[in-house]
């Protein structure tokens, strides 16, 4: 019901139709999938930590905890701008596109797949920032690399959200497209702050550690 409700202004007082016999069963599977997907979230995250903590130091781990909280936060985030503003203003353009001599009837079936997919891939792309945060903080990525690759991750994103889109939209792909680059370029400032602090830090130690060793007798 919730999913259906950003294609009640289309249906002109009717309901999505369905043209397979399997049609009503498919789909429950489909959108039990994706809610699945979507409240499981934190416990699959919890598992993929659990089985790597194991390897990880113990700054490691300090630093992995506050990522898996900000990546539930933010894929819910994700999952939750998608249905109710980015799906809305989708059919809104699509259906504005229509002309005088097409009928539009929207079959449950591509319409709940459209959503479904469309939820999961915004909550995804919510994850850019916090998984760019945490390479930062592992001293994997680095500001520098990524503001020196940006138009490679201006292409590579295009590519992947023309992929990642359900059915062959443009609009969805942009759609996805400009809040997912935001996000890169929201994650390069956020990564210089971050980047910063370390560097401070490692400074800090580094003159503890000499003013310590000029203080032996």
């Amino acid at each position: 019901g919730l999913l259906a409700l950003p294609a009640k202004d289309f249906l002109h007082g009717g309901k999505l139709i369905y043209t397979h016999p399997a049609d009503p069963f498919t789909i429950l599977m489909q959108v039990s999938f994706g809610v699945g997907l979507v409240l499981a979230s934190p416990v699959i995250i919890y598992q993929v930590w659990a089985f790597l903590s194991p390897a990880l130091h113990p700054h490691e781990k300090r630093v992995i905890i506050p990522v898996i909280l900000g990546a539930v936060f933010l894929f819910m985030s994700g999952c939750a701008l998608a249905v109710t503003w980015v799906l809305p203003i989708t059919l809104q353009l699509l259906g504005g596109i229509s002309s005088a001599s097409l009928q539009q009837m929207i079959s449950a079936s591509e319409y709940f797949s459209f959503a479904v997919a469309l939820t999961i891939a915004f909550g995804a792309v919510f994850e850019l920032p916090i998984l760019i945060l945490g390479l930062t903080a592992l001293g994997l990525v680095t500001p520098r690399m990524m503001t020196q690759y940006r138009r490679h991750a201006f292409v590579g994103m295009l590519i992947a959200c023309a992929i990642i889109t359900p059915g062959d939209f443009i609009i969805s792909t942009l759609m996805l497209f400009i809040p997912m680059y935001g996000l890169y370029e929201l994650s390069i400032i956020m990564s210089w702050f971050l980047y910063r602090a370390k560097q401070k830090k490692a400074r800090r130690e580094e003159e503890a550690e000499r003013i310590a060793t000029a203080s032996k007798p």
